[in-house]
């Protein structure tokens, strides 16, 4: 294969890419959360980087998901007197309209939440075993970041820039307040599953953790997605991932921009 150089977000600059395997990618892409109609640039983007992997000769192994349980999932299907399912999955069809709209390939794995709660289930345990998680009673079960020194290596950011408005729930309970939801206890009226902790359902960031795990192991290649995830999202799942498998890794972190790159002179 030619050279190829890419941008490894956690790196901060261009290095050559050189796949795990040879011949071969492993690559994983933060997928929609369907609760409304979906913005397309992300998957435009990996679908662009899928292609010219493939163009080079690797045999690429693409997993993009459905987070199809979640807050504004839940919170939508309320709003229009609707199960959480039926919203996600018409949103999901709606999704997938689109990709053949804009000619996008189909990834070679397309994993829905709710169809891997054994892996999150034995992730959570995993790193509770390892003593970096904790429990709160009614409440849930907590990544301590401060048992993982690792913490914001990917950003590169600190505790105390942690933005408002943030994924990161304020709850006085919480050993520090950056720890955040690996399980989140079942609430009224809520779609749940029974776990070790009682029943509820999976944090936002351990689901990606869980599947591309399962999917790919605990060292693969690339891991995408818009740049607005890399915190906290992709610090999170890289805390995760690492805390549970310490042999987890991911050689080159990417993200694309929402903006257009201004032509010469503008």
């Amino acid at each position: 294969q030619r050279a190829l150089m890419l941008f490894d977000t956690r790196m901060k600059k261009a290095e050559m890419f050189r796949p795990l395997i040879e011949g071969k990618v492993s690559m994983y892409v933060c997928g929609v959360t369907p609760y409304d109609f979906s913005h397309a640039r992300a998957y435009v983007a990996f679908d662009v980087l899928y292609r010219y992997l493939k163009y080079l000769g690797y045999e690429v192994e693409y997993v993009r998901n459905f987070t199809d349980i979640d807050d504004k999932i839940i919170r939508r299907a309320n709003e229009a007197g609707e199960t959480a399912t039926s919203l996600s999955s018409r949103f999901i069809d709606e999704f997938l309209r689109d990709m053949v709209e804009l000619q996008c390939l189909p990834p070679t794995r397309e994993p829905r939440v709710t169809e891997h709660t054994k892996e999150i289930i034995d992730l959570i345990t995993k790193i509770e075993e390892k003593g970096k998680a904790y429990t709160i009673e009614g409440d849930g079960v907590y990544f301590s970041v401060d048992n993982f020194p690792e913490y914001l290596s990917l950003s590169g950011r600190s505790l105390d820039h942690n933005l408002p408005g943030s994924r990161v729930a304020v709850d006085t309970r919480k050993r520090n307040p950056a720890d955040f939801a690996l399980w989140k206890s079942a609430k009224e009226g809520e779609p749940f599953w029974e776990s070790p902790w009682g029943r509820g359902r999976p944090g936002w960031h351990i689901e990606c953790s869980a599947m591309s795990g399962h999917y790919l192991g605990h060292a693969f290649d690339i891991h995408g997605g818009g740049k607005d995830l890399i915190f906290p999202h992709h610090e999170n799942e890289l805390a995760q991932s690492r805390a549970a498998y310490p042999e987890s890794e991911v050689k080159c972190w990417m993200h694309n921009d929402y903006r257009s790159v201004p032509s010469h002179g503008s």
